[in-house]
């Protein structure tokens, strides 16, 4: 894993947030925001998807417990279906931030693209959740949430599987969906769904 490495900003309030849940045919797209105490360091941040499941419960609630603020937010699957996937991720970020409940100086935001209407200047970080401290917090609050919302799915919709496969188009899932024909939590814009609700 590369090491963190610090990007130069103004100010001492850094925020990071990364988003969980693009790629699923269901579910809510999920994202958070953490300012990090630096004087509470945390031990073990790394990218979510590297962590097991375990660790990444571990983290989720040492990271609420000790950084200066942290966000929460989602963009709903009519959202991701009316504007498309990555304009919900972004205004997911977006709601993130504004949740924070001290006004960030500058956000590290993951990925190659800066999500709109940020209250403060902001950057785009490329594998940002292996790089930096804030944005890996971030990705871990947004996965572990968003991992819980759908095996509460799992539990209204058992035929699905999806505590095994979190809404990801695994052949078992999508034999599910033909089977069953699709849920309210699934994203009809997403091909694999349009191909079999087409037939």
């Amino acid at each position: 894993m590369e090491p963190f490495v610090s990007q130069v900003y103004f100010g001492n309030l850094l925020a990071g947030t990364d988003e969980a849940g693009r790629g699923p045919l269901a579910g809510e797209v999920v994202a958070a925001a953490v300012i990090l105490d630096p004087q509470c360091p945390i031990a073990g941040l790394a990218d979510s998807k590297k962590l097991s499941e375990k660790k990444r419960e571990a983290l989720f609630v040492e990271i609420q417990e000790k950084a200066l603020a942290y966000g929460i937010a989602s963009a709903t699957i009519e959202e991701i279906d009316e504007m498309n996937i990555l304009h919900a991720s972004m205004l997911a970020m977006s709601r993130a931030v504004s949740l924070l409940s001290i006004v960030p100086e500058h956000v590290l935001v993951d990925g190659n693209r800066i999500p709109l209407n940020l209250p403060c200047s902001a950057e785009a970080v490329v594998k940002g959740d292996a790089r930096q401290a804030a944005i890996s917090a971030a990705s871990i609050l947004a996965k572990v949430t968003r991992d819980r919302d759908i095996v509460k799915a799992a539990g209204i919709y058992p035929e699905y599987g999806f505590e095994k496969h979190k809404g990801y188009p695994t052949a078992q899932h999508l034999e599910a969906i033909r089977l069953h024909g699709i849920t309210p939590i699934h994203r009809r814009s997403f091909g694999p769904v349009k191909k079999i609700l087409e037939g």
